[in-house]
């Protein structure tokens, strides 16, 4: 299907609703931008632009762009890998699979890093031999529409890890926001997609619409503040296993796991089990953990990493390493958001280039 021209998002917001979908898109809640329930196009942020550097993140004032910022807090993982969800449960002493909960969704503003982290969620939940069947079933009900960056963010480093800013696959929808005047390019990348673009008031785009998207896409690449050179770096964080700059980047290291709460192919869990004391229910659920805190590779009563250096070698190196002998691709898709939510601002690309 050739790529039309959408004048309003709100048709867009309207047809999704019909069809069944909780509509959810970037918002700005507390001074951030957050993905939350959308009531129409009104609810999307218009004009605003977000300044990200190592530690800091602040929202201004002063774009004419609905989506004129780069990576949220927020990610896809959320929807596909929620931070809390019940195993099963234990009733008068009979055990009960607690219910997949995948409700329909349609995220509207997801961005091509996102698109590439989910592919990678894809082989980790999907492949090997037990696939995960509550992750299937949430992300066969979620509809993804993306939208290509405009504004590299301060942190990002897609474009050097071949993930963005363009989204080429993983999608059902694609927008690219034009200006001059004012518009969407929408281009299909599944049968749901054209389903639903055929569905919207749109004309077709022509080659200016064409040209001016291509330009949004190469300017936002040539303009990306950071880069990952990613010769050789799976063998190289292997062999400077002994480095002192896993040391003293420990010294700066919270060990707080925002890196990881952030990331959107970071996978790690732990179990808790609880009891309602109202009626007597026992329930066992799984929640996010991190390998940053000191409990996660505790064996026979004692951590394995116990020392702040160890986790984050773990950390990066199998972001950059381990994870492709496990997956076949990195675990990193240059978003920036763990360098953005650092509070002491360690930066990897920098710490990549230290390791060489």
């Amino acid at each position: 299907m050739e790529p039309a021209v959408l004048d309003s998002l709100d048709p867009l917001i309207d047809a999704l609703r019909e069809r069944g979908y909780t509509v959810v898109g970037p918002v700005t809640r507390d001074g951030v931008i957050r993905f939350a329930e959308l009531g129409s196009a009104a609810d999307l942020p218009l004009g605003l632009v977000d300044e990200q550097a190592p530690g800091g993140y602040r929202l201004h004032e002063r774009g004419e762009l609905v989506f004129g910022f780069a990576a949220s807090p927020d990610s896809v993982k959320r929807y596909t890998h929620p931070p809390r969800s019940a195993l099963f449960r234990m009733r008068d002493g009979v055990p009960e699979k607690a219910p997949v909960e995948a409700p329909k969704v349609a995220l509207l503003g997801v961005r091509a890093c996102d698109l590439a982290a989910l592919a990678v969620q894809d082989r980790v939940f999907l492949g090997g031999r037990y696939p995960d069947e509550a992750y299937r079933e949430r992300r066969k009900a979620l509809f993804l529409i993306a939208v290509n960056c405009a504004v590299p963010g301060g942190t990002c480093f897609c474009a050097s890890m071949g993930t963005g800013p363009r989204a080429t696959s993983g999608f059902d929808l694609a927008l690219t926001e034009l200006t001059g005047p004012h518009r969407f390019m929408a281009e299909a990348g599944s049968e749901r997609g054209e389903e639903l673009m055929a569905a919207l008031p749109s004309h077709p785009a022509d080659d200016t619409d064409r040209a001016a998207a291509r330009e949004v896409s190469t300017n936002t690449a040539d303009r990306m503040g950071r880069r990952v050179d990613l010769d050789g770096v799976k063998e190289r964080l292997v062999e400077r296993r002994e480095s002192p700059v896993w040391n003293e980047i420990a010294s700066r290291c919270l060990t707080c796991a925002n890196c990881t709460m952030v990331c959107p192919t970071c996978f790690c869990v732990t179990v808790e089990d609880g009891t309602d004391l109202t009626d007597g229910t026992a329930e066992r659920a799984e929640r996010w953990d991190s390998c940053f805190t000191l409990d996660f590779s505790e064996l026979g009563g004692a951590p394995v990493r116990s020392s702040g250096a160890a986790r984050y070698r773990q950390w990066l190196t199998h972001k950059f390493s381990t994870w492709v002998d496990q997956f076949g691709t990195f675990g990193c898709v240059g978003c920036g958001r763990c360098i953005t939510w650092c509070p002491a601002g360690i930066d990897l690309t920098e710490e990549l280039e230290r390791l060489r």
